[in-house]
């Protein structure tokens, strides 16, 4: 791409500032505008459920750079205004005031927002939901007075709200409605070892949890009724049950979307001027599968991929997927893609952290899920990026030191 030319970035978050950060640093030339929906400079999300919401991370450290930053990389930041439609043909994106922006490519890095709950929508006073930096702010004013919060949704955000609202002795009651807590995301041994410890901590967990009924005074919901009868009386709930891709500015423009915009290992779409990264997009893996991945991982790879197509540079270094989680003192960190293992087996016991579960398919790692079991995360990451075939009895057999499997793995590289 020549300096002429100019690329108008769509969403503020984490693949937006990695995009420009990764382009400019491959020496690419072109004009750049940044468009955002809030008013806040591009921002960490994944503290917003834990260390900001706890009042342990300033507000400060959440931005990824400073307005210096964009002014030194030459990329205009129109912020508060959202954009409302793209035309393909003559290649304009139309702002909600009506601006309109040319470009010659477009990168989409809209996010998602959290799936909502017909029955409790956040227009109620007391029901909540948590993406942006607002959003955590006015649930940790919430929390500062609540007598109870009911988390609806049995996912990562709930599950990390529940411990900080424990941590402060406030009641807390979780309604999932699967059999398991985060059946999405993990293997039911996980599981099992997440119910039991929000269990200890004081969480009133109920699975396979149907609400039959809301009642309110005003516009406050006051208690849920359960479809086993029970009644919970509640004061502040958090809806947490999943994301959406935002994905309707492309799908109105003709982009191709399957419940996120589809890309290409490089981040392209179907139209050769428009690229999508971050959680918007469904994206190949290598199993052959298209997949919405929602992390900081696959945000900040698929900027790197855009950024080095577009200015010719090499491909970066494909990373091992990785995903974290905080709650009470239990750090998970997940390595790989169980999707379509065969196989989950403990290392280590799991009543308790710490101790990792493994997953194989066709006898070989796919996937680990660590407990406060940093040494596992680190090996499992390094076996999947370099495809050693590390004996499975190996793997799951405590006995055999950490650190010579991670020779192995690594002279596989």
């Amino acid at each position: 791409m020549t300096g002429q030319q100019h690329i108008v970035v769509i969403g503020a978050g984490q693949a937006a500032a990695q995009f420009i950060s990764a382009y400019r640093q491959r020496g690419g030339e072109s004009k750049i505008t940044l468009v955002g929906d809030e008013l806040d400079l591009p921002y960490q999300r994944p503290p917003l459920s834990k260390a900001y919401l706890k009042g342990e991370f300033d507000a400060d450290r959440l931005s990824f750079k400073p307005q210096s930053f964009y002014d030194d990389s030459m990329a205009v930041c129109l912020l508060g205004e959202p954009a409302a439609s793209i035309n393909r043909e003559q290649k304009v994106v139309t702002m909600t005031s009506g601006k309109t922006l040319p470009y010659d490519v477009l990168v989409l890095a809209t996010g998602s927002r959290p799936r909502p709950l017909p029955s409790l929508p956040t227009s109620y006073d007391n029901v909540f939901s948590l993406r942006t930096r607002a959003e955590s702010n006015e649930l940790g004013a919430a929390l500062s007075t609540a007598k109870h919060l009911t988390v609806i949704g049995g996912g990562f955000i709930g599950l990390e709200v529940a411990a900080i609202s424990r941590s402060r002795d406030i009641p807390v009651t979780l309604l999932e409605r699967a059999d398991r807590l985060l059946a999405r995301v993990t293997s039911p041994l996980v599981s099992d070892f997440f119910t039991r410890l929000h269990r200890r901590h004081g969480v009133n967990v109920h699975l396979s949890a149907e609400i039959s009924e809301v009642r309110t005074d005003g516009n406050r919901v006051t208690h849920l009724a359960l479809g086993d009868g029970q009644v919970i009386d509640t004061d502040i709930i958090l809806v947490g049950i999943g994301g959406i891709a935002n994905d309707e500015l492309a799908k109105g423009a003709g982009v191709n979307c399957q419940d996120g915009i589809v890309v290409d290992d490089l981040g392209a779409t179907n139209d050769p001027a428009i690229f999508a990264a971050g959680d918007c997009t469904r994206r190949p893996v290598p199993s052959g599968d298209l997949l919405r991945i929602e992390s900081v991982y696959n945000a900040k790879e698929q900027a790197d991929q855009i950024a080095c197509h577009l200015t010719g540079s090499p491909s970066p270094v494909v990373d091992t997927p990785w995903f974290w989680s905080d709650q009470y003192d239990v750090k998970l960190q997940t390595a790989g893609l169980f999707n379509g293992y065969d196989e989950a087996l403990p290392r280590g016991e799991t009543d308790d952290a710490p101790f990792s579960v493994l997953y194989f398919k066709d006898e070989r790692l796919i996937a680990a899920d660590c407990l406060n079991d940093g040494p596992m995360f680190m090996t499992a990451k390094q076996i999947l990026k370099t495809g050693a075939v590390i004996p499975k009895a190996d793997l799951i057999d405590p006995a055999v030191p950490l650190k010579e499997i991670m020779a192995k793995a690594k002279a596989a590289g």
